[in-house]
């Protein structure tokens, strides 16, 4: 019997290590445990000890228990620690934070460090490189590892008291007195340039969407997009504005001496070895000076897997079933902000294969996708969509993604291509599925081109996820009614929650986000009711009697999993 099992448990650990493996060994984890654990961190490209956390066999307490005895370590508790008495510079402050690391000491040429996975040889021999010193684990629970770790990472304000000198003040000074400043020779000004920088680290470590740079007259203020809303971030000096308008403008490559018309530009961050993350930077001219928002465009995002999007299993074979027909069209709809472009490349990511061209026309390209050939549009220089779609048609595709359906003859050469023997992938703007073959009807497209060519229509919203700190929410059974659910849905075997807030989710209550989708297949009766001119209250009708959720619907579902709240799934649908 043991002689039977041994070589698949053997195959098993050769791919886990580390923590991983000594979990296993000493029968904390099951192997396929560890192993789908494992593979979910790879996925995600996050670590093996986050995703444990996570998902939730172990706790963090147990967790550091466990390493510190198994590998021969000591133990600390961080909660007893006062981060302010901590030493600094002994490591790198970039470097602490990447690793997740706190420098607790230093004797001799020892250095201890509070670290959560002794195993992280990696990690270790990094931070014994950086400080030439020999290192001494010390283990601590993950949660609070990294609570600290944030913590001692200065916020944008509390470094912008140390970047923004007394040369700011001499600026306005002689603003003041009349004295013309020139804006380039102030462009390379080390205290912004740095400022920038962390403003920029700081949101992307957030997860915020856009970052805001508001000028007014008598204050200036940034803002971040997390989870769908904008906070406040930080109110830096009112002098500061045209040094920081200045130099983003020079790393997106606009023209820092026009401030009368909007401009339009991208930049890229290095954040890591393997990690750089693009920009795109909007300028407009209000009263005050220029309003910048730039938007985080994190090409990890589009190769997070259907999986991670949020879609019901039916909804997810319906979406594959379609992406791997041979021609036809697909329309992904949704307001702005809602995750379409992502939903597009995840699609583009699973056909991009070496057997199979595909060519997009974006306004502008968001993520670099390897593989696809993306086209820029520039409006300026003649190269429109529709300029872009027929030369596509002479570049021999299989698959041709057009960033949004704007106009009639966007749309006519579209559904042309998808009539012979391609696969068209598109926006549009409408508020559901139904309403997407009306607003095409409207644009002048004929309804049989239309029933003829479209093969699946996805609606989408996101709705902020509830965080670990949820609770159960007391609402009775006529409030549930009223909300939506059903009779059959009340059958006690859910629970609705409510946000509570903790220090993970900085108080909100939420954490992260999931899709909501409406994902309604074009059949042949609903072919019948476009080709009879059918209004979009007759198209949803007929979708809902093949079974169609709409985007109410599917927010109710996600309420009923514990994903989400009621008030959310009210707040990105209509009724």
């Amino acid at each position: 019997m043991a002689v039977a099992t041994t070589p698949t448990h053997a195959s098993e650990q050769t791919v886990l290590a580390g923590l991983a493996r000594a979990l296993v060994q000493h029968q904390i984890l099951r192997p396929d445990q560890a192993l789908a654990i494992q593979k979910k961190a790879d996925s995600a490209q996050h670590r093996f000890i986050d995703e444990l956390i996570a998902s939730g066999p172990v706790n963090a307490r147990q967790l550091a228990r466990f390493a510190a005895e198994t590998f021969g370590h000591p133990m600390l508790d961080l909660s007893a620690i006062d981060a302010t008495a901590l030493p600094e510079d002994l490591i790198d402050r970039k470097l602490a934070s990447e690793t997740r690391v706190i420098a607790l000491g230093k004797r001799g040429t020892r250095l201890s460090v509070a670290i959560s996975d002794p195993t992280d040889l990696q990690t270790l021999d990094r931070i014994k490189f950086q400080t030439e010193s020999a290192i001494d684990p010390i283990v601590v629970e993950h949660d609070k590892l990294v609570r600290m770790v944030e913590k001692l990472g200065q916020s944008a304000s509390q470094q912008l008291s140390e970047l923004v000198d007394d040369t700011l003040d001499e600026v306005e000074a002689s603003e003041d007195s009349g004295t013309q400043i020139d804006t380039n020779s102030e462009v390379d000004d080390a205290p912004v340039v740095k400022f920038l920088q962390k403003v920029l680290l700081d949101a992307i470590q957030m997860g915020a969407s856009d970052l805001h740079f508001e000028p007014y007259e008598k204050f200036y203020r940034i803002r971040l997009r997390i989870d769908g809303e904008l906070r406040e971030f930080a109110q830096p000096p009112l002098a500061i504005k045209e040094k920081l308008a200045s130099r983003i403008k020079v790393i997106s490559r606009l023209d820092i001496s026009e401030k009368r018309v909007p401009q339009d530009g991208r930049m890229k961050l290095v954040v890591g070895p393997n990690r750089a993350i693009d920009f795109r930077v909007s300028t407009l001219p209000t009263l005050f000076g220029e309003k910048i928002v730039m938007r985080i465009l994190d090409p990890s995002q589009a190769k997070l897997g259907i999986d991670a999007l949020g879609y019901d299993p039916h909804q997810k074979k319906l979406l594959l079933d379609a992406v791997h027909r041979p021609y036809g069209m697909i329309l992904v709809t949704g307001p702005t902000g809602s995750g379409k472009t992502v939903s597009l490349y995840t699609c583009l990511n699973i056909l991009n294969q070496p057997g199979i061209n595909i060519s997009t026309a974006e306004d502008p390209a968001e993520i670099n996708l390897p593989g696809v050939n993306q086209v820029n549009v520039n409006d300026k220089a003649g190269l429109t969509f529709a300029a872009a779609l027929k030369s596509f048609l002479r570049q021999d595709p299989d698959v041709i993604m057009v960033g949004e359906i704007r106009d009639l003859e966007t749309a006519d050469i579209a559904i042309k291509a998808a009539q012979t023997g391609h696969m068209v992938m598109s926006t549009l703007h409408t508020n559901d599925a139904p309403t997407t073959l009306t607003r095409m009807m409207n644009m002048g497209v004929a309804p049989f081109n239309i029933a003829s060519s479209v093969i699946l229509i996805t609606a989408q919203r996101l709705a902020r996820r509830l965080c670990n700190c949820k609770e159960p929410a007391d609402i009775d059974e006529d409030g549930l009614l009223q909300a939506g659910f059903t009779e059959e849905d009340l059958d006690g075997s859910w629970t609705p929650y409510r946000p509570v807030g903790c220090e993970r989710c900085n108080g909100s209550g939420y954490k992260g986000r999931v899709g909501i989708y409406q994902v309604m297949p074009i059949t042949e009766e609903i072919q019948r009711i476009i080709l009879t001119n059918g209004n979009a209250m007759q198209i949803a009708e007929q979708a809902k009697r093949e079974g169609v959720n709409d985007l109410r619907r599917s927010g109710l579902i996600k309420v009923m999993q514990g994903t989400t709240t009621i008030e959310e799934v009210f707040g990105v649908t209509n009724e």
